[in-house]
């Protein structure tokens, strides 16, 4: 646990703790359940562990409407088991980040409900702004909420006609970080969990803290694109200074704590503003996890990112999929458009062809490999492991996802990413939950899913999992860590490249390609790979 620079060429595991495992068998993911599991954890390689929110919570957005900063959502644990988890995780050399949400509270934490009495300065700390129109009838701007219609809330009875700020669930107001009082006290929430043995926080909606002054209209977007594209909500340069001043909380701590900036911005060159030296020191390359499985839009995508971070010293982060979008197999089950612009993989397009998982498993081993052998860091999230898809036929009643409300029920949301692991290859609920549980799993896991259990695969040498374990081991011995891209001659849907004395070949093209005369196969996505690598295949190789 003394390499300082750990982070830089880490691989993280994200556990989506409410899906994990359940060890008390109420059917929600818990403390006790993800530290029951650490030594699948350990065996499987990471160097670290990415736990989405764990704090008190009402849950309108999955516990990312925090209402207290600093303890532990009853329903996941104790702060006493949060402090033996990470000191068990240390045990085992697995480093816990965890998950930060600065961008806004929950409407039940205490500032806001002082906020909504209007205590003395208590709306300061929030975004409140008199309606439009006659009475106040209108919204203060045409900002339209990330889950789905207006950004604003009115406050029912208020005198002046005040509405309030939230870019996600009503249940979410935003901050103001304007406030030198919201500053102090996130300032203060970090250290609370430094001082606890944490060793870094992933930063929920980093690009979206600061405003443009005067909260001006932003013009008609979608909800989608104001999340990412140019927008008075987003990106606005007046963040970076609240970053610096994190960063000289963290540089308090030996080793140095880090962060992970999820920052949705136009270009890789605003992205790497977030990465100078006195700010944070990873983001997520999200165009990696958007691309098409095509090794030109691949190759662009990742000269882009490597670029982008080298021009601030940093290490590019690769993510193939998270909480928030369709997981890989899903992704990758359907055709893929040829340009970036295209990349059709939105749910939207479920209805109109038909999921071949099968070939999307295949082609999710590949960019597996093809992930794991780029420089810098690179981000799982629980279950791509397992090769586990996107449950796309949830039950109605069942979602829970605010997006589903607030779409007028036309975005299904999220919450086909979120259904609990299968860990035992029998009924459901595999395992999530301990045996004469009596509480359902809180999201329907599908019929076939023991075959993808941990149990299932385990013994299975050719299984998601072994393939994944294999990785990274050979990831620490094969690729050098300072090692550039150097890119390879290939044909048409080929993707090589060389780093150190070990190459990568992934091929999404329809034909099968030979390998280099000379070199021997280390690791295939697929089976039997000698001199020809099939298609939809990635291969290492060593010369």
């Amino acid at each position: 646990m003394s390499d300082a620079a750990w982070w830089k060429t880490a691989v993280v595991y994200q556990v989506y703790i409410r899906s994990f495992a359940d060890g008390n068998g109420d059917g929600i993911g818990d403390i006790t359940g993800l530290t029951a599991r650490l030594p699948y954890l350990a065996e499987l390689g990471i160097d670290a562990v990415w736990i989405n929110p764990w704090y008190p919570s009402p849950m309108a957005d999955a516990g990312y409407d925090v209402a207290d900063f600093r303890n532990i959502e009853p329903s996941y644990g104790t702060l006493e088991q949060a402090d033996a988890f990470i000191a068990a995780a240390h045990e085992r050399n697995i480093r816990v980040i965890l998950d930060i949400v600065p961008n806004h509270t929950s409407d039940r934490h205490r500032w806001f409900q002082a906020a909504l009495r209007d205590e003395p300065g208590a709306r300061e700390r929030y975004l409140f702004r008199p309606g439009r129109g006659p009475g106040g009838q209108l919204p203060p701007n045409d900002w339209q909420s990330v889950f789905g219609g207006p950004a604003w809330s009115r406050v029912e009875g208020d005198p002046d006609n005040l509405w309030y700020l939230h870019l996600f669930a009503p249940a979410q107001p935003d901050l103001n970080w304007e406030h030198p009082e919201v500053r102090s006290e996130f300032e203060g929430v970090l250290a609370f969990w430094f001082d606890k043995g944490v060793d870094g926080f992933r930063i929920d909606v980093a690009h979206g803290l600061v405003k443009e002054a005067g909260l001006p209209d932003g013009g008609v977007l979608t909800a989608g694109a104001q999340h990412n594209a140019t927008h008075p909500a987003w990106d606005q340069d007046g963040v970076h200074e609240i970053y610096r001043g994190w960063r000289s909380v963290a540089n308090r701590y030996a080793p140095e704590r880090v962060f992970i900036a999820e920052a949705w911005v136009p270009s890789n060159e605003r992205l790497a503003r977030y990465l100078r030296p006195d700010e944070l020191h990873t983001a997520f390359q999200f165009d990696f996890l958007r691309a098409p499985w095509r090794a030109s839009t691949l190759r662009t995508v990742i000269d882009d990112a490597m670029a982008g971070a080298a021009s601030v010293g940093a290490p590019p982060t690769w993510v193939l999929s998270n909480h928030d979008v369709p997981r890989t197999v899903t992704r990758y089950s359907r055709s893929q458009p040829a340009g970036l612009s295209e990349s059709e993989w939105e749910r939207s397009r479920w209805d109109e062809e038909v999921a071949d998982h099968d070939l999307g498993r295949r082609r999710a081993r590949a960019c597996a490999l093809l992930q794991f052998a780029l420089p810098g860091t690179a981000y799982v999230y629980q279950g791509e492991e397992l090769g586990l898809e996107e449950v796309e036929d949830l039950p109605a009643e069942a979602r829970q996802d605010p997006t589903w409300v607030q779409s007028g029920f036309t975005d299904v949301g999220r919450d086909g990413c979120r259904v609990p692991l299968p860990w035992i290859n029998g009924p459901v609920p595999y395992g999530f939950s301990p045996a004469g549980a009596t509480a359902d799993p809180w999201l329907p896991q599908p019929p076939h899913w023991g075959e993808h259990s941990v149990q299932a695969q385990d013994g299975d040498a050719a299984s998601f999992l072994h393939l994944y374990r294999d990785a990274l081991t050979l990831r620490r011995e094969l690729w050098e860590t300072d090692a550039e891209v150097s890119w390879l001659d290939t044909d048409a849907g080929v993707l090589a490249f060389t780093r150190g004395d070990a190459q990568c070949w992934v091929n999404t093209g329809d034909a099968a390609v030979p390998l280099p005369p000379g070199v021997s196969v280390v690791l295939a996505s697929v089976p039997g790979v000698t001199d020809t690598l099939p298609t939809d295949a990635a291969v290492w190789v060593r010369g």
